[in-house]
């Protein structure tokens, strides 16, 4: 049973929604995010991320925390911002190189995120919980969703195609990366309730992006029940915003591993020890990219090499164990890179599935990086099998793109 609501959002008027979309928070640096605030007076990174008004500041100063709900509230005082009169759900699309997704906005339960029915795949760092806790409350509001999915139901699918079939979006913009985002807002009660019952009839749902933002709006609502301890279970607080997607609508991205030191090792005896433990093939003539799983290309001395994982070496009864990230930190990372954390060791770098091959090769070739290995996808049955067992996956194990916008709705407690 899922709690999944609709609820009444804080969002721009259609004439400004293109001029307030903006990438999320954590996707863009300072230094990226003040450029864009500065050519975009009105893009919501003056409410993600405040310090770019505010030059010189610490970005987890109270100040800036302060300055992000100030910033918020004046876009609704300006009138480009408005609440809905009444709480409905909003189906949400993107589309990317010719590919859509298309989810349903609505707020999930902290209860259902703490009692394991929103089912996380990731740790999360109290100090990034932190920065969002702060953020969310100091504004009263979740400013961004998180980025659920869940098991397909042709109820649910069944209700968003013919909307997005039937109407008119109420925004269709596109964001500084080429994204196509559109909005429908479901003003239909009867549609509403039907899509608030068949939710509730999900075993549950998971978390694709966004775990920090997750358990820092389930803090921010525990901190405002214990400040109201005759809460009923009706405010705005027990919630949190988010985009839920069918399974089927999302494609999962390689993340790949790039290393900049060969731990000591020759070029030559690297490659002889990984031939020890997996086999090993050069790649010619051929797109260098993973095409099934067990297997990853490796980029070393200007030249590819399939390294395919085999017989014993895999543990089909473990979905940690049994994940190519996992297969290649622990047999290749750890112990010939000696990189026993990758969360923190300088010595490993991250890339993005639409960071592609040539990405790689490139950072090898410059001299920057030793070698590169390009992972195939982890696959969202994968994702549900870890998150069913209680388990997390290896640090950057899922890359999901296109990124949900930001500025388009917001929840306010």
């Amino acid at each position: 049973m899922t709690c999944f609501q609709p609820f009444k959002a804080l969002r721009p008027y259609p004439e400004f929604a293109q001029q307030v979309l903006c990438p999320p928070y954590d996707v863009i640096s300072t230094e990226e995010a003040r450029r864009l605030a500065a050519e975009h007076p009105r893009s919501f990174l003056h409410v993600i991320r405040s310090e770019v008004d505010l030059p010189g500041a610490d970005p987890y100063s109270d100040e800036v925390y302060r300055k992000a709900a100030e910033n918020l509230a004046a876009l609704e005082h300006e009138g480009i911002y408005f609440t809905e009169k009444e709480s409905i759900y909003y189906i949400y699309s993107q589309t990317q190189n010719g590919r859509t997704q298309t989810g349903i906005v609505g707020c999930a339960s902290i209860d259902d995120y703490e009692n394991g029915t929103i089912k996380k795949h990731e740790i999360t760092r109290t100090e990034k919980e932190l920065d969002r806790i702060r953020h969310f409350d100091t504004c009263s509001a979740d400013t961004e969703p998180v980025f659920f999915f869940f098991r397909n139901d042709a109820g649910i699918s069944g209700i968003m195609q013919d909307i997005t079939r039937s109407g008119m979006p109420a925004y269709d913009v596109t964001d500084c990366e080429g994204v196509r985002h559109r909005l429908w807002p479901v003003y239909d009660r009867n549609i509403c309730e039907k899509l608030r019952v068949l939710f509730d009839r999900l075993p549950g749902m998971y978390i694709a992006d966004g775990h920090h933002r997750t358990a820092s709006a389930a803090r921010v609502g525990e901190k405002r029940r214990a400040a109201a301890p005759d809460y009923d279970g009706s405010e705005e607080f027990n919630r949190f915003m988010a985009v839920a997607f069918p399974a089927d609508q999302l494609k999962v991205f390689g993340y790949h591993r790039l290393v900049r030191d060969l731990n000591g090792l020759s070029e030559d005896t690297f490659l002889q020890k990984i031939s020890e433990i997996c086999s090993v093939q050069k790649i010619t003539g051929a797109d260098p990219v993973p095409a099934a799983g067990h297997t990853c290309s490796m980029y070393l001395g200007k030249t590819w090499y399939r390294l395919s994982f085999e017989g014993s070496i895999l543990h089909p009864d473990d979905p940690v164990a049994s994940l190519d990230v996992a297969l290649l930190q622990d047999l290749i990372l750890a112990p010939l890179l000696g990189i026993e954390d990758p969360r923190t060791d300088p010595r490993i770098r991250f890339a993005g599935g639409t960071k592609g091959t040539d990405f790689l090769k490139n950072c090898v070739d410059s001299g920057e990086m030793a070698t590169a290995f390009a992972m195939y996808p982890v696959s969202l049955e994968e994702i549900m099998k870890v998150a069913d067992a209680g388990l997390v996956m290896p640090p950057k194990s899922t890359w999901f793109e296109p990124k949900l916008g930001s500025g388009l709705f917001v929840h306010r407690f």
